[in-house]
């Protein structure tokens, strides 16, 4: 068998694992293995095959660090990509604390807060209609509507 085949083969085996696990390294590694089949295509050594993979394999994984959106900017609890939920209304029929309730939301019992809004520690919030606006943990944040 073929040099070159057996960098193809072990960049499909990549590609496909990168599909199932969803782990975008893998594919990184994908194009990293495609370049050794390329560089065995050129005729170049095994040595020489082995250095074109990891360094174009190390390039993509470092480019891709480079380029990729970060993640501090667009908080996951935050995301109305992520969790459904958010902007979705609820209603506070009571607080159990300044800070804690338990409100019904898709007929279920959540956990929520409200949001910080600058009240007193020891006041209760309003009652009413409140805004999801994130998600913390299995925790609704609550604004005031």
């Amino acid at each position: 068998m073929e040099t070159s085949t057996v960098w193809w083969l072990l960049a499909g085996l990549m590609a496909a694992l990168e599909l199932m696990s969803g782990t975008f390294y893998l594919l990184m590694l994908a194009l990293g293995m495609a370049a050794g089949a390329i560089s065995a295509h050129l005729g170049l050594g095994g040595t020489a095959q082995l250095t074109v993979a990891a360094l174009v394999a190390a390039a993509a994984v470092l480019l891709w660090h480079r380029i990729r959106p970060d993640k501090s900017k667009h908080a996951v609890d935050r995301s109305p990509d992520v969790h459904l939920d958010i902007g979705n209304t609820v209603e506070v029929k009571q607080w159990a604390s300044p800070q804690a309730t338990v409100v019904v939301h898709r007929g279920a019992e959540w956990s929520a807060r409200l949001m910080q809004q600058g009240l007193p520690e020891d006041a209760l919030p309003k009652i009413g209609p409140h805004r999801i606006v994130a998600v913390d943990g299995n925790t609704l944040v609550l604004s005031k509507i």
